[in-house]
């Protein structure tokens, strides 16, 4: 375990030598040049982007109903009675802030993905909190999404606690440059956020291959919780994954970005969203900073070839 510790994963105060993209840097040199604000809508609303992932043929959750105002929150029982799983998200969160995952519903009981079990009282008013801007972007009013479940593949079925796990890939002029699947622990409640606690695995960009894995920045090799090794990540239709990040591209007009896409068992990659500011944490889950990757799409990188032949130059 040493060994494969010290050849693949950079402990954090390394990773300067690894061309480590600071946040100064991402926010002026990189977000702020590539970036149009004007374009930041179609991101930061996840109901525009679901509408821009329709109109491009990139498959998605698929959407039970918005709750735009206070006094639609009534009819939450309503609008999921023929669903017995579903998400309930902020239109404008980030971070996984708000996300409420639903197992389980009947008889007035919600079960969590935690196995929490809840009442209508509780939901109701976690909804009325997402209206309020408690988890939004600058604390701004909000809509509540409602959304069906992804079931994950089974190929993450050791590898994730009580979620889905997800993969991250960050696009950069239309090139998907790095990505890392986050997985799911009990520190981190069934999510897949690493502020907090789950894990991240630097994936191989040319493979879906593990690479390095990290929680709290710091390298392990097992899943905290299923014991899973976590060398071993291989993630499926990886070709599919980077196809559907490649496309949000031409979708949104933005030069960098996050893509978050989920593995269902039955409907293959589905996007989840995309972020115009993503982390940075990414760089030590791979042990590789993304600085030198950037001046590589800069230098040698053609310009102006359509998804399909973008994808087909990374792997090639």
């Amino acid at each position: 375990m040493f060994n494969w510790l010290r050849a693949v994963c950079v402990l954090p105060a390394k990773l300067r030598e690894k061309g480590i993209l600071g946040m100064n840097a991402r926010n002026y040199s990189v977000i702020a040049q590539y970036n149009s604000r004007r374009l930041y809508p179609l991101v930061d609303d996840k109901v525009q982007t679901k509408s821009l992932a329709l109109k491009a043929g990139v498959q998605t959750p698929n959407l039970i109903g918005v709750i735009a105002h206070q006094y639609e929150v009534e009819n939450i029982l309503a609008m999921v009675k023929n669903h017995r799983e579903f998400v309930i998200k902020p239109a404008h969160g980030s971070g996984g802030k708000g996300v409420m995952v639903v197992r389980g519903y009947e008889g007035g009981k919600f079960t969590l993905a935690s196995g929490k079990v809840i009442d209508y009282n509780e939901v109701y008013q976690h909804v009325s909190n997402i209206l309020s801007g408690l988890y939004s972007l600058g604390g701004q009013y909000d809509s509540a999404l409602l959304e069906e479940m992804v079931h994950f593949s089974d190929a993450f079925k050791d590898y994730s606690y009580c979620g889905v796990p997800d993969v991250r890939v960050i696009v950069y002029k239309g090139y998907p440059i790095m990505a890392m699947t986050r997985l799911a622990t009990a520190e981190s409640g069934g999510r897949a956020n690493l502020h907090q606690g789950a894990v991240g695995v630097g994936l191989d960009i040319k493979t879906g291959r593990t690479k390095c894995a990290v929680q709290h920045n710091m390298p392990i090799t097992q899943h905290p919780d299923t014991k899973a090794d976590l060398r071993k990540i291989e993630v499926p239709l990886w070709r599919e994954h980077l196809l559907i990040a490649a496309k949000a591209y031409e979708m949104t007009g933005l030069g960098y970005f996050g893509a978050d896409i989920v593995l269902d068992a039955q409907k293959g990659p589905m996007m989840l969203e995309l972020n115009a500011r993503p982390g940075l944490a990414i760089q030590i889950a791979n042990g590789e900073g993304l600085k030198k990757v950037i001046k590589k799409v800069d230098k040698y990188y053609p310009k102006s070839l359509p998804p399909e032949k973008r994808i087909d130059y990374i792997l090639r």
